[in-house]
């Protein structure tokens, strides 16, 4: 089966609004306690204009980024970003992305279930070959108001059963 992806794809670009909100729920969830992340004041005493979003919430929105793309089934194998300019309340961050890479995965790695257990369900006329999985990788990058946010490169499994019919 071939993918409906090609290497040089273009995803289509996220805007994500960066609030307040966002920056200190995002600290919270990723047990990141550190003032910089909530505490203006204390921010500002250390030399940044404002509150700013941690690695870890960044590293959520580029995976959402992906996700929201190649849908419920795609899984993450590999996020590797970068930090560059701060992600500071009241901006907006805009993630795009392009496929650098298209593989076939390791079955095996993937997340889905067995050839014998599907072959179990199948009719005694149908043939159900083994779990191909596409393996994509997407250079991504997001700017801001102030410049270059986040680079990087994730790495997403796309598995896509094959199921054909013997004498079809």
């Amino acid at each position: 089966m071939t993918p409906p992806y090609r290497v040089g794809d273009e995803l289509p670009p996220l805007e994500i609004p960066v609030t307040r909100t966002l920056i200190v729920a995002g600290a919270i969830a990723s047990r990141d306690y550190q003032d910089v992340h909530h505490d203006a004041a204390s921010a500002r005493e250390k030399g940044s204009p404002d509150i700013f979003m941690n690695i870890l919430t960044t590293n959520g929105l580029v995976g959402r980024y992906i996700t929201d793309h190649f849908g419920p089934t795609a899984v993450l194998r590999k996020v590797a970003i970068r930090l560059g300019a701060p992600n500071y309340p009241g901006d907006v961050l805009r993630l795009t992305g392009r496929i650098t890479e298209l593989r076939t995965a390791d079955a095996s790695s993937a997340d889905a279930s067995s050839a014998d257990a599907s072959s179990a369900d199948a009719s005694s006329d149908e043939v159900v070959d083994a779990v191909e999985a596409i393996e994509a990788v997407v250079q991504v990058t997001g700017g801001n108001g102030i410049g270059r946010h986040v680079t990087g490169t994730v790495a997403v499994t796309l598995p896509e059963p094959s199921v054909g019919r013997a004498g079809a």
